[in-house]
């Protein structure tokens, strides 16, 4: 199944994983919770991930571009199938990696969270593209 993954500081990138939970649960590190994205994907994350104290990662923004949530540790996004999980659609991929493109970091301010998208400088590649 064809996934795209989303790793705290790093911009995202596609993945072929088996189909079933014990692949879904290995890729975020626990027990799996599924966020609906619109009828073709859904975000599949660690339930417990901000329990547990993993980093954050992205926001997760309402139809007015107020943050929703803000997903803890590595989630994955997949395509809806009627029953079960299946491969992204090639034009889900594309609108995802752009929607999730920049890692963010969370700061509160004025009482409320917001969430900076840190854009690699011209000319030098990204700190996460380096990690790769």
């Amino acid at each position: 199944m064809l996934t795209l993954v989303i790793e705290p500081m790093k911009p995202p990138y596609e993945k072929e994983i088996d189909e079933g939970l014990e692949s879904l649960q290995h890729e975020v590190d626990g027990y799996i919770k599924a966020l609906g994205l619109d009828e073709d994907a859904c975000i599949i994350c660690n339930e417990e991930g901000k329990i547990n104290g993993m980093e954050l990662n992205r926001a997760i923004r309402d139809e007015n571009g107020k943050i929703a949530d803000i997903i803890a540790g590595t989630f994955l996004i997949v395509g809806n199938g009627e029953e079960d999980f299946r491969s992204l659609k090639p034009d889900a991929m594309k609108r995802y990696k752009e929607r999730f493109k920049y890692p963010e970091r969370f700061m509160r301010f004025g009482g409320e969270i917001i969430a900076m998208p840190i854009r690699p400088e011209r000319g030098r590649p990204q700190k996460a593209e380096l990690e790769r």
